[in-house]
């Protein structure tokens, strides 16, 4: 057996493995956070499909807990950053100082990175520092490298980040750009818990200290199951299911031209949105919905994928007319109102394609098919 296909097994083990490890960490984290049974499942989505999360919430729901938590169980670094109205983009990703040799008697430059280079870093409310703190963030998110002194530096993999905001206090914050948005694959909004909940946190914290948690995952472990996402089948007709959907969202676009809608009811939810999501929102639903069902312990996306990923990946990729935010319509209402009146009901099957799925088909046979991961129907 050849290197190559011993590895190919080892992925097919470890994958088949998943949703035990996946119980296991639920179990493990269980002895540390009380509830946001959901908000975990998204963060596990979103790290084994090698995406970025933001985390809008008030403070005191366990936010540095849980992603620490998490480095704990995958054997993985972690680091966090508290992002401040001074602290400038060298504090982040680290600055070139000047060293003394002993052996040679000279000084030379010598690169000390930042806490950028771990593999999950917690950037707690980053939208309390300027626009140039924030963009020293860009490069590595996207790149895993950040540029020091005209010297490229590359950031290991995995490399997570879980970026927080604060929705209560926004005097002498600064809005996260667009850019930086769409760098992120989910948004997650956490609320307070419920009382029965909040009633056990204050019961479990207040009896006993944090206890040490063994890993679940190790760190090759982890790698290895970061490409077997990308290697999930996605059914033809979920891939244009999406592309639909985000289409939609566009004020420049016609749904009525896709799906046949009346002008007036696309009119309807479009009045809301100034500007919609791009090609990027498409490729993260899909890529969260490989990593939903690699979770699941499946190798090919199902309908249910699809429902559990769509609102995390775009409601921080449109953005809302002074109409919508007069009317405090939130981005959420807004998608769920643009599905309806394109026929993207939560309850269709993925079996029935869309409008336009031939016409789909025939561009890939002409292009040649970039990726295998798409399953046609027979």
């Amino acid at each position: 057996m050849g290197p190559d296909t011993q590895s190919t097994a080892d992925d097919h083990r470890l994958a088949a493995e998943l949703p035990q490890r996946v119980d296991e960490l639920r179990t493990r984290l269980a002895t540390r956070i009380v509830g946001q049974e959901e908000t975990i499942r998204q963060l596990l989505i979103a790290f084994f499909a090698g995406g970025h999360v933001l985390v809008t919430g008030v403070p005191g729901l366990a936010k540095t807990l849980m992603i620490s938590t998490l480095a704990e169980l995958f054997d993985l670094n972690f680091s966090r950053i508290q992002f401040t109205p001074d602290l400038m983009p060298s504090d982040i990703t680290g600055t070139t100082i000047i060293v003394y040799d002993e052996s040679s008697g000279k000084r030379e430059f010598k690169f000390r990175g930042g806490p950028i280079f771990t593999n999950l870093l917690l950037a707690d409310e980053i939208n309390r520092t300027p626009p140039k703190t924030q963009a020293a963030l860009l490069e590595a998110m996207e790149e895993y490298q950040v540029t020091v002194g005209g010297d490229g530096h590359v950031v290991e993999r995995p490399f997570f980040v879980l970026a927080t905001q604060n929705p209560i206090e926004q005097e002498g914050t600064y809005p996260l750009p667009v850019t930086q948005l769409d760098r992120f694959m989910f948004q997650i909004n956490m609320d307070y818990p419920d009382e029965e909940t909040e009633f056990e946190v204050m019961a479990t914290t207040t009896a006993r200290n944090a206890e040490p948690i063994a890993s679940v995952l190790s760190r090759e472990e982890v790698t290895a199951l970061l490409g077997v996402a990308k290697r999930v089948q996605i059914p033809e007709a979920i891939v244009a299911r999406t592309t639909r959907l985000v289409r939609a969202t566009r004020t420049g676009d016609e749904p009525k031209a896709m799906d046949g809608a009346t002008g007036a009811a696309t009119a309807t939810a479009q009045e809301f949105l100034s500007w919609g999501a791009g090609p990027r929102a498409v490729q993260a639903v899909l890529g969260a919905a490989q990593a939903a069902a690699v979770l699941a312990g499946r190798n090919v996306v199902n309908n249910d994928d699809y429902e559990e990923v769509l609102l995390p990946s775009l409601r921080h990729r449109i953005i809302l007319s002074y109409h919508a935010e007069a009317e405090k319509v939130k981005p959420d209402d807004v998608i769920r109102k643009i599905r309806i009146e394109i026929g993207d009901g939560g309850t269709l099957s993925t079996e029935a394609a869309p409008t336009k799925l031939g016409r789909f088909a025939r561009l890939l046979k002409v292009i040649g098919d970039p990726s295998p991961r798409i399953k046609r129907k027979a």
